[in-house]
């Protein structure tokens, strides 16, 4: 049975590098975010533009516009996750179900909010990318558009890194350089060979 490892952690963290990491070892990556960026390009968006109007442009779900929409205001968010989670889980099962059916022995669940969205119970084990708060600060305000205001908005809406740390069965140190992340990721996957899935088709563990 295949093995499911999710893989989460804060911004700024190193994820997408380490998630980079586990497919140039031929391990499948299902990515949460790309997986939500395709639906704004496709089938979310006039959902999306109906609940949220002026957020769609050219067919497409202008981000910026829709984080004007929401940032600040739990209802909104709230009516926004209505929409796009279940677009997202629908995503993740077929991701699922053909990894099984290839009977592939583990693949990873790239979820950012893994831990806030109460997803732990739909996988076998937890992952968490990790780094010290200044090398997260630094690498999150590099990025264009990035201020201040938006990672504190960003940070408050996620988990502390200390408090998904003391849940994860796996971490991996990406403020200790890229090198010493690919050795981790590498005895994480020799911890898991040979392993198989606890968890059934259709069915979930109890969540953290």
């Amino acid at each position: 049975m295949t093995f499911v490892l999710g893989l989460t952690g804060s911004i700024g963290m190193g994820k997408s590098a380490t998630a980079a990491m586990f497919r140039h070892r031929g391990v499948p990556v299902w990515d949460a975010d790309a997986t939500v960026h395709a639906l704004y390009r496709g089938p979310a968006a006039d959902l999306i533009e109906a609940a949220f109007p002026g957020t769609v442009r050219d067919g497409a779900v202008d981000r910026v516009a829709l984080g004007a929409a929401v940032m600040g205001d739990a209802e909104a968010f709230r009516r926004l996750e209505a929409i796009v989670h279940p677009l997202v889980r629908a995503e993740e099962e077929a991701f699922l179900d053909a990894a099984r059916g290839t009977r592939r022995p583990i693949v990873v669940l790239d979820i950012p909010l893994l831990f806030e969205s109460g997803g732990t119970g739909r996988t076998d084990a937890v992952a968490v990318v990790t780094a010290p708060p200044a090398i997260q600060r630094d690498r999150v305000l590099a990025r264009p558009g990035m201020t201040e205001e938006r990672f504190e908005a960003i940070l408050a809406r996620q988990m502390p890194d200390r408090q998904k740390r003391a849940r994860a069965h796996f971490l991996v140190d990406s403020g200790s350089g890229f090198p010493r992340a690919e050795e981790e990721v590498g005895a994480i996957l020799r911890a898991l060979a040979g392993r198989p899935g606890r968890r059934l088709a259709g069915s979930a563990r109890p969540s953290d």
